[in-house]
């Protein structure tokens, strides 16, 4: 029999509901691996399927779209009675009394959850090394970081501890540890998949999206998340889809094998000084081979996108100074021990003591911001600065279907190497914020290799425009035969994996 870790999320639904496989082999294969794993990329693990389903009660039918398959769930999704911490001290221990939509609707869809998974404390990072449960590893070289703020949901999949995991994407969290991993990472239109029960980081920000091991698992996780609009999120307005339908059915499992007809624009702006020469080199070679399968590659501009990194690091941190302020030691989370002090000093020290550094910088950052005196001179310009990002991708996809870009400028770099150098840290994300925030889709394929460490491409594209995007990442999918499963085995160590193809981007970095 076809050992259970080997199988993508379509052909494990698939084996269970011709009965090949039972439920619990499944979860206990994926259980038992992930309880030996040393990324630390889970921070809770359910102890079987059973446990796993929050209120609800019994396993799933398989006659379902999911049928039983497990999944990782990153740790700022609210489950019921199931500890979600965000990676924080503050919430540490916090059972939540209700669950998150897209969680409820992937349950609904017959998944179970296996566990919780590591992330950068509330959303805030880049590399998975700002959270209260330690760093997670990289698969590919544990000396390295998953990226961020999604790394435990990335490092599992990359690690074969689940076959698909559930993030967030506010600025390129889903997408920047799937390309640092080697995985596939798919940020939806903004409004498509509901917030409610996403612990807030910068609500006109986060998505959630799905991580996988290949786009056909994006593609019907993504189909499962979405649905009509969550009366509990002002911000759900529902999957529209390619053909405007309103209805998650209208996206099929992608078919495509060609890209005939299809245009992809590549923005110069995102090309510049930072983009690694080996990562340049995986990126040139895919977008030769999307020529060969018939896509035609035109340059295009994007002149706001420059200042993409500044605007976000200002509306981000308004934001969430603003999310932030609920966790006080009153209602919910860890609370300080004051004594005889008042609720000032209950207020400080509980918050002192529970946020790390990182979200502290950050909190600090948005409340200067939002300040008196400040705030047209930085919130409302970088407000304008994002209205004209939107308006520059709108304007380019008057003229191409997709636009294309390394998704990461770097791969994988040293745990510790970025920790004191916030704005290093922070331009990791350069070419996956002007799409967050544009609101646009955009997904990471693993697109080769620069010194064994896997490098992303990342296609972005109008509005709702999921199917275009996932038909085309399919078809490149296909021909680049990219293999992730060298990360499966950790004697095996960074390099082993040997795609089957020439992008591999052999310059040094």
């Amino acid at each position: 029999m076809t050992d259970p870790i080997s199988l993508s999320v379509v052909d494990a639904a698939a084996a269970l509901r011709r009965g090949e496989l039972s439920q619990d082999e499944l979860f206990t294969a994926y259980r038992d691996r992930a309880a030996a794993d040393d990324t630390n990329s889970f921070t809770w693990l359910a102890d079987d399927a059973t446990t796993a389903l929050g209120a609800r009660e019994g396993l799933p039918g398989t006659d379902t779209p999911l049928a039983g398959v497990p999944l990782a769930v990153k740790d700022l999704f609210c489950i019921t009675g199931v500890p979600t911490a965000s990676a924080s001290n503050l919430l540490r221990g916090y059972l939540p009394p209700y669950t998150a939509t897209a969680i409820d609707r992937l349950q609904e869809a017959g998944a179970t959850v296996l566990g919780k998974t590591n992330q950068d404390e509330f959303a805030m990072g880049s590399s998975n090394e700002n959270s209260a449960f330690g760093p997670v590893l990289n698969p590919w070289d544990r000396t390295r970081v998953p990226g961020g703020s999604s790394g435990g949901s990335a490092a599992a999949v990359a690690a074969g501890l689940a076959p698909a995991a559930i993030g967030t994407d506010t600025g390129g969290s889903v997408r920047q540890p799937a390309a640092l991993c080697g995985v596939v990472g798919l940020k939806p239109t903004y409004g498509s998949v509901s917030r409610y029960g996403m612990i807030a980081f910068a609500s006109s920000l986060d998505q959630a999206g799905p991580i996988t091991r290949n786009v056909a698992d994006a593609a019907l996780l993504f189909r499962q998340m979405t649905g009509p609009a969550d009366r509990n999120d002002a911000t759900s307005i529902g999957w529209a889809g390619d053909g405007g339908s309103g209805s998650a059915s209208a996206i099929d499992l992608p078919t495509a094998v060609r890209l005939d007809g299809v245009r992809i624009g590549v923005p110069t702006d995102l090309l510049g000084e930072g983009i690694e020469p080996g990562v340049r080199a995986s990126f040139d070679a895919a977008l030769k081979l999307a020529e060969s399968l018939g896509a035609e590659i035109v340059e295009v501009t994007l002149p706001h996108a420059r200042h993409a990194l500044s605007a976000y690091y200002l509306l981000a941190p308004a934001e969430a100074s603003s999310n932030l302020a609920r966790f006080d030691g009153v209602r919910y989370g860890n609370r300080a021990d004051i004594g005889d002090g008042g609720l000032v000093e209950l207020y400080t020290k509980t918050r002192h003591d529970g946020f790390g550094p990182e979200v502290k910088r950050r909190i600090m950052l948005g409340t200067y911001a939002l300040s008196s005196g400040f705030y047209d001179a930085y919130y409302r310009r970088a407000q304008q600065v994002r209205t004209k990002i939107v308006e520059d991708f709108r304007a380019v996809h008057q003229d191409v279907h997709l636009i294309a870009t390394p998704t990461s400028p770097t791969v994988a770099w040293g745990l510790g190497e970025r920790t004191d150098d916030p704005i290093a840290m922070y331009q990791a994300d350069v070419t996956t914020l002007p799409q967050s925030l544009a609101g646009v889709p955009a997904i990471s394929i693993p697109c080769g290799l620069s010194d064994g460490l896997p490098v992303g491409l990342q296609l972005s594209g109008p509005a709702f425009a999921e199917q275009s995007l996932l038909d085309a990442a399919h078809a490149l999918e296909g021909a680049l035969g990219f293999d992730g499963t060298a990360a499966f085995d950790p004697a095996r160590g960074a390099g082993a994996a040997t795609p089957g193809s020439a992008t591999t981007g052999g310059a040094s970095r």
